[in-house]
């Protein structure tokens, strides 16, 4: 547009026309003329400005959310982490609790046996040579640890040690096939030799020396002990016997026993540096399941009272001739047949 004259009075006119306008609508206090253009206006405005800012709002929070893009995900990243270290502590504590309460259970039972041990934790399953199943400890000759040492757990006989480095020493399992152990009937006398059979633990094989030795799926085997405790002490509760072989023909019995102690799952053991003073016997077996007591029928049987005197029957009676005399105390130890005779 050009710069004239009439340009110039028209923008005049127009600005003392808004002026007037402006000044009318100002001193109507109690209602304006101009009321029903302004409610238009801001009807029409309004619809206006929410429509634009329903257009322009996606679009800001898109470049905005573009812009904090890389701050968020390094947020997320470290929120990742933190809610790994908190499962990992988590999954640590309730290790440590379990381990806890196996040491626990491992103390008392060697207090119950008198056995010295070395408390540690198996830290792998590796082989040996000559040896199907071994586990690897964490302790070792700095530790006091010598070879043909017994290994126990907390419910019963684990192995013995055959190999010892300086921080660390083999195990060989119950369960190897290699593996020997004298071994007791609970509650008897009864002895013989449990070997490993593989099968992965899961059972031992024990002989048993006497073939006429009554033994059923049940009884519990405990280790018979060697010689200055070397390689097994005695009394460490080895397994449950769950069935019998006939064995015809031969001097020896035949039994397969669930071990005590599962050979699969170890994890805290201890080694005994020092065997008990004395044989514990079954003190350390855990309290089996009660035994049914089978009562047997009574005789019947009437003594007289020369039998609880232990005098021979008519001895009185003679002596009562021989006298002739019937006092008090010789009638009342007389038999019940003269007494009723009389």
């Amino acid at each position: 547009m050009k710069d004239t004259r009439r340009a110039r009075v028209n923008l005049g006119l127009l600005l003392a026309a808004a002026l007037v306008l402006v000044t009318i609508d100002h001193r109507s206090v109690t209602e304006s003329p101009f009321g029903p253009l302004r409610t238009v206006g801001t009807t029409l405005f309004g619809a206006a400005e929410s429509a634009g800012a329903g257009l322009v709002r996606p679009v800001g929070e898109f470049f905005e959310t573009m812009a904090e893009a890389p701050s968020a995900r390094a947020r997320i990243e470290k929120l990742r982490a933190e809610n790994q270290r908190l499962r990992h502590d988590l999954a640590a504590q309730s290790l440590d609790r379990g381990r806890s309460r196996e040491l626990r259970r491992l103390l008392g039972v060697a207090g119950t046996g008198g056995y010295r041990i070395l408390p540690t934790q198996v830290i792998a399953r590796r082989g040996a040579p000559g040896f199907e199943e071994a586990v690897e400890l964490d302790v070792g000759r700095a530790d006091g640890v010598r070879p043909e040492m017994t290994v126990l757990n907390a419910d019963g006989l684990v192995g013995r040690v055959v190999q010892v480095g300086p921080s660390t020493s083999t195990v060989v399992l119950l369960s190897d096939p290699a593996s020997a152990a004298g071994a007791r009937l609970e509650g008897s006398n009864e002895i013989g030799v449990v070997h490993g059979v593989g099968e992965n633990g899961r059972l031992v094989r024990f002989r048993l020396l006497d073939s006429t030795a009554p033994i059923t799926p049940g009884h519990r085997i405990v280790s018979f002990g060697s010689q200055r405790g070397a390689p097994y002490v005695a009394g460490v509760p080895i397994g449950v016997v769950e069935r019998v072989e006939a064995t015809p023909g031969e001097l020896t019995r035949i039994a397969y026993a669930r071990p005590s102690a599962d050979l699969t799952a170890l994890d805290v053991v201890g080694v005994v540096v020092r065997a008990p003073q004395r044989d514990p016997r079954d003190a350390v077996l855990p309290p089996g399941p009660p035994k049914t007591k089978v009562s047997t029928p009574e005789r019947a049987t009437s003594r007289s009272p020369d039998a609880e005197s232990g005098s021979e029957p008519g001895s009185e009676s003679r002596s009562d001739a021989e006298s002739g005399s019937e006092s008090g105390p010789r009638e009342a130890e007389a038999p019940r047949g003269r007494r009723e005779g009389a």
